[in-house]
């Protein structure tokens, strides 16, 4: 069993160096304008679900330069650096930025087909309740869809027990619709962001490359990097398909980056398997 170990002048890589800074400056950015929690710069760049008016392409790729916290940014760097800076080294500059845009594209894609889904199925069942509108079926959505867990700031708790006293009271009838279209726009106008997904690649990749390579969980359990790879992707699927209310983590956006990147891998080591650690 080896360990891969870089040299000193290899512990930051010229891409690595240059992705750190501009998303660094990226996020400074953002949390200049920001205000009041919204963020223009979201909508712009972060990357939206087809059926919202906000999609653009150019999203695809400028969504994994945007951060949304201080604690996302700082664990995403720190991945990137920690793993990247070995594939770079191993790889070069150009191929490794190459992986590092096919791993995020593909991300992108994996979650934006998943999202088409569940936004289709959302919309499709808001069209429903407009043609059916009752307490009822107001009632199920709003218990379906976990409308609740989004609305922790408002006051729509009121709302719906006024509804619910009065269910034929048209104007407690339209204050319960309106809380129905504005939980809508929020979910179809909810902007992805982040490096994740790319990174995702990148760890899949060095645990493709380096199996036996340990990685130091919190800096002091050691883990081999292939059992790491495994159990994390394993956790992503099962977080992922449980799809809890108010996990705003885009768990199928890494298998996604994670999938493309052990792929592509593959793909360029599939005749030189005997570098593999």
């Amino acid at each position: 069993m080896r360990e891969f170990r870089p040299g000193r002048f290899q512990i930051l890589p010229t891409i690595i160096k240059n992705l750190l800074i501009i998303n660094v400056l990226m996020f400074i950015t953002r949390q200049t304008i920001q205000h009041d929690n919204y963020t223009p710069m979201d909508d712009l760049l972060a990357l939206h679900t087809w059926q919202s008016p906000l999609f653009q392409p150019w999203q695809f790729v400028t969504h994994l330069f945007m951060h949304g916290s201080w604690d996302h940014i700082l664990s995403n760097m720190f991945a990137l650096w920690m793993f990247g800076s070995v594939l770079e080294n191993l790889w070069g500059p150009k191929r490794f930025l190459t992986f590092f845009i096919v791993c995020g594209l593909g991300a992108a894609l994996m979650h934006m087909t998943v999202l088409y889904f569940e936004t289709n199925s959302l919309l499709n069942d808001y069209n429903a309740l407009l043609q059916h509108f009752n307490f009822g079926t107001f009632e199920n959505f709003f218990a379906q869809h976990h409308v609740a867990d989004y609305m922790q700031n408002t006051n729509y708790s009121e709302i719906v027990d006024q509804y619910r006293n009065n269910p034929n009271d048209p104007m407690a009838a339209h204050q319960a619709s309106l809380i129905i279209e504005g939980f809508k726009d929020a979910q179809l106008n909810e902007p992805t962001l982040g490096a994740s997904g790319a990174i995702f690649g990148c760890l899949a990749a060095f645990g493709y490359l380096f199996p036996n390579t340990y990685i130091y969980i919190y800096f002091f359990l050691p883990l081999k990097a292939k059992w790491f790879v495994l159990i994390y992707a394993g956790i992503e699927l099962v977080t992922g398909l449980q799809n809890s209310a108010g996990d705003n983590v885009a768990h199928f956006a890494h298998l996604g980056g994670a999938l493309f990147g052990l792929a592509l891998v593959y793909f360029w080591n599939k005749t030189n398997r005997q570098t593999l650690y």
